[in-house]
């Protein structure tokens, strides 16, 4: 397993930030760069990554597992990515998730039949005030996400 030319000018851009003995700092941004190439997070890509950063494997599975950016197994099309944290909950986060879960016919981890939508919880992603918060494909966010404003997001991701 390897990855393309093309990502690994994009991670040696991120190391070129840290000092050269401290490489293993770009993890983060390296691993968002195999998850875009490769959509997601095999053990195989994450034991590329550590090789190519000098790290151990451990390591690299640390990051990858502590935070939610990153996927661990194949997901749909789009990753929808809601925050639950307590301050969203009540500004109407949970009630869009019930939403979210009702129109898609999913619940929470999991990925609707023709592999088109995930959905996952999210933690806090520093929009509070403007809630409830989708962040998809851990690319775009969308804020004060009603029932009418998620119909028109999923309207439109079917339609892309």
């Amino acid at each position: 397993m390897t990855l393309s030319a093309a990502s690994l000018e994009k991670i040696d851009k991120e190391i070129a930030k840290y000092p050269a003995d401290q490489k293993q700092s770009a993890v983060m941004s390296a691993l968002i760069v195999a998850q875009d190439e490769k959509g997601w997070l095999s053990s195989e890509t994450m034991d590329y990554v550590a090789g190519y950063l000098g790290m151990p494997p451990v390591a690299v599975y640390e990051v990858a597992t502590f935070y939610s950016m990153y996927n661990l197994k194949p997901t749909g099309k789009y990753k929808l990515t809601l925050c639950t944290c307590l301050p969203c909950g009540l500004q109407g986060a949970l009630a869009a998730g019930d939403h979210l879960r009702e129109k898609l016919g999913i619940d929470f981890n999991e990925t609707t039949p023709d592999g088109r939508f995930t959905l996952k919880e999210g933690e806090c992603m520093g929009a509070c005030a403007m809630a409830p918060v989708v962040l998809v494909n851990n690319k775009k966010m969308h804020d004060f996400m009603s029932k009418e404003k998620l119909d028109a997001l999923l309207d439109q991701l079917k339609k892309a």
